[in-house]
């Protein structure tokens, strides 16, 4: 990828960015997202109220400027902030070079269907729910996927096991393994949500799990979601056993999910590949 194209679409990410912010923190899990309610009106620092002008909103270099502190009040301004707004960026930027070869519409999918997966671990984080309205644009993005890299690439499932996706069948029919993913995924967590009040005596798993990890599934499809899945836990259980030992979760409390599924997703998509060869390697096959 062109060395300019890159910067442009990451900046453009970053931009992108802050309004994922927005959203995500003026959603008060009664409204629906997008109402004029939830994301109306101009932005402003939420300890004095301060009115901001164009020169503190702009992306990662006001945060830095600023010295992550409020012009008006002196009141700290969260490290979220830049934190989103880059992840977005990489985001616009990493896709499409990850894509490079494919019709412009794949990666510009695959750009959406990730800030939706962005927007959706941030609301996780800070009110413990997967908005319903995200799941659903999330499974739209991946039924316009599906059916553009059907177009381009045909029937045949394409998958990041490449060569090793068959030991796991249904990889003749793209939307037979995707359906599969879908309902592999969602019966899974459903099936956590179901059993850990009996075995953990708490709430494991919630429905906006379950709901979330229906789109996901069809999004990735079979075998990819069990990579994506064993990604997230393993990284959800290293990040609570890291809070536990810095003591800031006990034992029996629990963590939001969806996070983690969304850093599943992202390792999957990005690195997917070259660690099932490597995984591959190593057992003998």
């Amino acid at each position: 990828m062109d060395p300019f194209v890159f910067v442009v679409l990451f900046v453009f990410g970053l931009a992108i960015g802050s309004f994922v912010n927005v959203l995500a923190l003026r959603y008060d899990g009664e409204h629906f997202l997008f109402d004029p309610r939830v994301i109306g009106g101009r932005s402003h620092c939420p300890h004095c109220k301060h009115t901001l002008r164009w020169y503190e909103l702009v992306p990662v270099i006001s945060f830095v400027v600023q010295r992550a502190r409020c012009r008006n009040c002196g009141a700290r301004i969260g490290s979220q902030y830049p934190l989103v707004e880059l992840l977005s960026g990489f985001i616009f930027a990493l896709v499409p070079f990850s894509l490079q070869g494919a019709p412009v519409v794949l990666p510009t999918l695959w750009v959406i269907a990730f800030e939706i997966l962005l927007l959706i671990a941030y609301v996780d984080i800070r009110l413990r729910i997967v908005p319903d309205e995200l799941n659903i644009f999330l499974g739209i993005a991946g039924i316009f996927i599906a059916v553009f890299t059907v177009g381009y690439f045909g029937m045949a499932n394409v998958s990041l096991f490449g060569a090793y996706a068959g030991i796991f069948g249904l990889q003749n029919n793209f939307w037979i393994a995707h359906l599969a993913g879908a309902l592999a995924g969602a019966a899974f967590f459903w099936l956590l949500a179901f059993v850990s009040p009996f075995v953990f005596k708490q709430e494991g798993m919630g429905m906006g799990d379950v709901k979330l990890a229906l789109p996901l599934g069809f999004l990735f499809g079979w075998p990819d979601i069990l990579l994506l899945y064993g990604a997230a836990f393993v990284i959800g259980a290293l990040a609570g056993i890291a809070m536990i030992i810095a003591r800031k979760k006990a034992m029996k409390q629990t963590l939001p999910f969806a996070p983690f599924l969304v850093a599943g997703a992202a390792i999957a998509f990005f690195l997917g590949t070259p660690l099932v060869g490597w995984y591959f390697r190593i057992i003998g096959l």
